[in-house]
């Protein structure tokens, strides 16, 4: 599987959880990640998931730019959404198979701080 941002190799990673081990699929370019349908809520509760997400999140913003990118899956268009919880977080989306998230992304949507509670409300306030 190729990565939807760059077309770099997408390496599996296996990560062991209390719950039975998770694979995922992380870029060996940009190193964004790939999480099938129910990985990353699977993840997000789970510590040894942290060292997932071990690219840097400036080079991670940098591929924020790229659009109208599509599943490595189907090759259908996937959708940009935000998080319901954190909408300053913008990650990319199949309905059938999966989300993408930049480097970086993933430690943010796992770990809510008082700096994303501030950046919601900047995010809000600009959209109205």
């Amino acid at each position: 599987m190729d990565c939807p941002k760059c077309d770099s190799e997408m390496e599996e990673l296996k990560i062991e959880t209390l719950h039975g081990p998770v694979v995922i699929d992380k870029c060996s370019g940009c190193k964004g990640l790939w999480l099938d349908n129910g990985e990353g809520e699977q993840l997000k509760g789970d510590w040894m998931s942290d060292f997932a997400d071990s690219g840097d999140p400036e080079v991670g913003k940098t591929y924020d730019k790229v659009r109208d990118i599509r599943c490595p899956r189907c090759g259908e268009p996937m959708q940009k959404l935000n998080d319901t919880k954190q909408t300053h977080l913008a990650y990319e989306a199949c309905e059938q198979h999966g989300m993408f998230m930049d480097a970086g992304e993933f430690t943010d949507y796992k770990y809510e701080t008082l700096l994303d509670i501030f950046r919601d409300m900047v995010s809000s306030l600009k959209r109205k």
